[in-house]
């Protein structure tokens, strides 16, 4: 009798024609498709960049808190500066 732990999968074999994941573009989310985003873009790049970080590890786990920071601090300076002009 064999034990199978309860999140055995079966392994899936990806379709021929398909693109391997680490290919550029593969990361976008399909709205951002949708939208006409690519990798060669801006903000496309920006958001395969952020869609390939992988929570598991550490290093892209203080990336993406860098990420929020580097995006976050402008737009509380904005918020601090319309404060203070009231």
């Amino acid at each position: 009798m064999t034990h199978q732990d309860e999140y055995d999968e079966e392994r899936v074999e990806p379709a021929p024609d398909a693109e391997p994941s680490w290919f550029p573009g593969n990361h976008l989310p399909e709205d951002a498709r949708k939208l006409g985003l690519t990798h060669h873009v801006p903000d496309g790049a920006l958001l395969e960049f952020a869609g390939s970080l992988d929570g598991a590890k550490p290093y892209h786990r203080i990336t993406a808190w860098v990420l929020l920071v580097v995006f976050g601090l402008p737009v509380l300076f904005a918020l601090m500066r319309l404060l203070q002009a009231l």
